[in-house]
């Protein structure tokens, strides 16, 4: 399996990747927050390629503000990560997860962080799978403020 960054050429595949892992956003949605994250130096978007062609997507920011179960910062945080059903266990996942390692490294971070949610049992075990370890769990609570 190839990884790569991912360039404009990407952008309709891509999109539709990635609307099968965000569906809550409109496909137009996703194509202009690609463009954006595509140009940004404290962004990376990466593609598995297949001989069918794309199969898959990872996205990797720098994030500087605390991250939960870290010790560094930056750190590097997979923001996302999708390989197409008829493609998962053949590689694509773990060759994402090496290309995003690497940009992580040549940004200066010695940690990569993710998140799962917590009914996502296919997630945690990618995420295990690929070398990640469990930090914490949380739950988060909103309360909306009245005028």
């Amino acid at each position: 399996m190839q990884t790569r960054p991912a360039h404009r050429d990407d952008l309709d595949t891509l999109t539709a990747l990635r609307l099968a892992l965000f569906p809550d956003h409109a496909a137009a949605w996703h194509r202009l927050e690609l463009e954006t994250l595509i140009a940004r130096s404290d962004y990376g978007v990466f593609v598995a390629v297949a001989a069918t062609g794309l199969v898959g997507f990872a996205e990797v920011a720098l994030r500087r503000d605390y991250v939960n179960g870290c010790d560094t910062s930056p750190v590097a945080f997979l923001e996302g990560i999708y390989v197409a059903p008829d493609h998962r266990r053949d590689g694509a996942a773990r060759a994402l997860i090496t290309a995003v390692e690497a940009w992580g490294r040549a940004q200066g971070c010695s940690e990569l962080a993710s998140d799962a949610d917590l009914a996502n049992l296919d997630s945690q075990r990618m995420h295990a799978a690929v070398g990640f370890e469990e930090t914490e769990r949380v739950v988060y609570f909103r309360k909306a403020l009245g005028a």
